[in-house]
């Protein structure tokens, strides 16, 4: 199946959209709050927990689960494989949305926003969280320059600066995507590296000088299963074709990226002695174990069979636990794993937390059905045409 892209004609307002327009409105009175009266009002952020899930969910599992967007253009692109041309769209604009929400996340989380402009011009050269702050930040430029040719074809006829700059991008794109690929390789490693600075204050189930390796071949491992999520929600909501002829195949480069980054996890584990607490019954090793047996090892031999492969649902299943344990991974190592030393009680996210990161996502989804109603990214074709 291979379609050009179009914009979805569906009913933009629906039970679904109001709802996330609810979600979005219970995220802007809450950042109102935010703003007005400081971090302390709506967080349960203090010295002994500096961050919570505004940064190990928002910003940490939002890079990697953006990664779908690198790996797809790698793919299509770089590797020449334009049988993917169908799904390198839809991932670069969940890869767009997603890093440029996770930007407006760190700026939720730290205290002055209004000072983030300043690793720009005080920089230091020997800090991970300055090269990841510079990667993301050109990255975000990137990716929405990539996405320059969706918007010239729908509006290109009207707006003729658009359809210019889209002729000149015509023979300069290759470099920008080169660059996304090389970008993202080094921020997704370098979010790693953030951790290994904190041994003391690390649970020893995650912390590890492989900790880059570690961040960037989970990056690989969910890049494809995430195109996988968001192309079956997004086609089964919108009532598409499935595109499985083009999902399938991704299933089976999963298999070994996925499985790469279980065997250096696990053999890093074993080389470390850092398994003896697995069973401790502790709330970390509960954790850990999920993560590693339900979102690595069970998806992993799922996607070994091929009536998974080939099945929608199976295969979905398999892809949304992998999904869900880097998910996990991200949150475990920036919050659970996290042990402050002077602290007399635990964090625990505050409601107004969990509002701003549930609204974040919502809105993810409701700019992408925007996005895919206006200009032309899902190739899909309606279920009733192919009848």
């Amino acid at each position: 199946m291979s379609h050009k892209p179009y914009p979805v004609a569906r009913p933009f307002w629906t039970p679904g959209t109001l709802v996330m327009a609810a979600l979005m409105f219970a995220m802007f009175v809450t950042l109102v709050f935010r703003y007005t009266f400081g971090l302390g009002a709506v967080t349960n952020l203090n010295n002994h927990y500096p961050w919570g899930i505004w940064i190990g969910l928002d910003v940490a599992s939002g890079v990697a689960l953006a990664a779908g967007g690198f790996t797809t253009a790698f793919l299509a692109h770089i590797m020449g494989r334009r049988y993917y041309e169908a799904v390198t769209r839809p991932a670069l604009l969940s890869a767009a949305l997603g890093y440029t929400f996770v930007a407006l996340a760190v700026c939720f989380d730290i205290g002055r926003s209004w000072a983030i402009w300043k690793p720009v011009v005080y920089q230091n050269h020997n800090s991970a969280l300055f090269e990841v702050a510079m990667c993301v930040m050109t990255y975000v430029t990137v990716l929405w320059i990539e996405f320059i040719p969706v918007l010239a074809e729908r509006w290109g006829s009207r707006f003729a600066p658009l359809a210019i700059l889209n002729r000149m991008l015509d023979k300069t794109m290759w470099f920008f995507i080169i660059l996304g690929v090389v970008l993202s390789c080094m921020h997704q490693s370098s979010l790693g590296t953030l951790l290994v600075i904190a041994p003391t204050k690390m649970s020893p189930l995650w912390y590890t000088q492989l900790l880059p390796l570690l961040f960037l071949t989970s990056a690989f491992a969910v890049g494809y299963p995430m195109v996988i999520v968001e192309t079956t929600i997004a086609t089964s909501s919108l009532k598409l074709e499935s595109e499985m002829n083009v999902l399938a195949p991704l299933s089976r480069i999963t298999i070994l990226l996925l499985g790469v980054y279980m065997a250096i996890k696990v053999g890093d584990l074993v080389y470390r002695d850092a398994w003896r607490t697995l069973l401790d019954g502790s709330a970390q090793s509960n954790s850990f174990l999920t993560e590693v047996g339900l979102g690595v090892a069970l998806p992993w031999c799922m996607l070994l069979f091929r009536a998974v492969r080939a099945s929608r649902r199976l295969l979905f299943t398999a892809s949304l636990l992998i999904v869900s344990g880097v998910l996990l991974n991200r949150f475990n190592v920036f919050v659970v794993s996290f042990k402050a030393p002077y602290a007399t009680e635990p964090y625990y996210p505050a409601i107004g937390e969990i509002l701003v990161t549930v609204g974040a996502v919502a809105t993810i989804f409701f700019l992408y059905r925007v996005a895919v109603t206006w200009f032309p990214v899902l190739s899909a074709q309606r279920e009733e045409v192919s009848r």
